[in-house]
């Protein structure tokens, strides 16, 4: 469910991701054409354990249960700024990742996420030395 209608987007996932998400879409189907006929679960893809959407208390207790559980030292959200700190230093435009994070616009990305793009600069001034030498040199 979204915050707002200006916070629900579409954004192209990976294939790898889509796979998965298609054979947990089959594990459920065959769930629910196995359930009660007056049973009224979601027909959502990731479902709570007991079939209906996640309320988001739940999820949380289910997360911070597998953190515990897992040794995982990061709160749910940071997976979102390690998702986009990650784009950015592999070189994805700054206004795909705004759109990805449901930005207004890139000035907001930049702010939030600029020590990922400090040294962008440096790669930059690495490849603009790249090109000048080839032109120089040919």
């Amino acid at each position: 469910m979204a915050k707002t209608v200006k916070s629900r987007r579409r954004i192209t996932l990976p294939s790898v991701v889509v796979d998965a998400l298609r054979v947990e879409r089959a594990k459920q189907a065959e769930k629910t054409l196995a359930s009660q006929p007056d049973d009224d679960r979601s027909d959502v893809v990731l479902r709570a354990p007991n079939g209906r959407p996640w309320r988001p208390a739940a999820f949380d207790r289910a997360w911070r249960r597998f953190k515990r559980n897992n040794g995982i030292p990061v709160r749910f959200h940071d997976l979102r700024h390690s998702h986009a700190s990650q784009l950015l230093v592999a070189g994805v435009h700054v206004k795909v990742v705004s759109e990805r994070l449901g930005y207004a616009n890139a000035s907001i990305t930049l702010d939030i996420y600029s020590h990922c793009t400090s040294n962008m600069q440096q790669e930059a001034a690495e490849m603009i030395d790249q090109a000048l030498a080839a032109a120089l040199a040919g």
